[in-house]
């Protein structure tokens, strides 16, 4: 079966660095578009990021992280990755990987699979 499994969550100062992975089996990566979401306590969940499967890697970036995060895939590893830098406390969340079929996954209901997240604590 499909399983996303995210790594690489974990407590941080602010202005630190972390580089979620989110590693899948039962399916072929470079056939899925990948999706970042976070949900952080008391919050709805928000997208983050997402890259396409397209050949140019097209991505998008929400607007709070634009600039610090960068998402990527190595689909010969069959893994996605968030570098994630410049960290704030408003960036504390459980982080998602998900993936779509769809080329520009715009919206989480064209996610067909997630992973379980990864607590990731911006802190000092």
């Amino acid at each position: 079966q499909v399983q996303l499994v995210e790594s690489g969550g974990g407590l941080v100062q602010p202005g630190g660095s972390l580089r979620l992975s989110c590693a899948a089996s039962g399916l072929t990566l470079d056939n899925y578009s990948i999706g970042w979401f976070r949900q952080a306590p008391g919050k709805e969940r928000e997208g983050v990021s997402w890259i396409s499967k397209s050949s140019d890697g097209s991505t998008w970036y929400a607007d709070s992280v634009k600039g610090r995060f960068t998402i990527s895939r190595d689909n010969a590893k069959n893994t996605g990755y968030l570098q994630m830098n410049s960290l704030k406390p408003e960036d504390t969340a459980v982080y998602y990987c998900a993936t779509a079929r769809t080329v520009v996954p715009w919206y989480p209901y064209e996610y067909d699979y997630w992973g379980q997240g990864t607590q990731v604590t911006v802190s000092s």
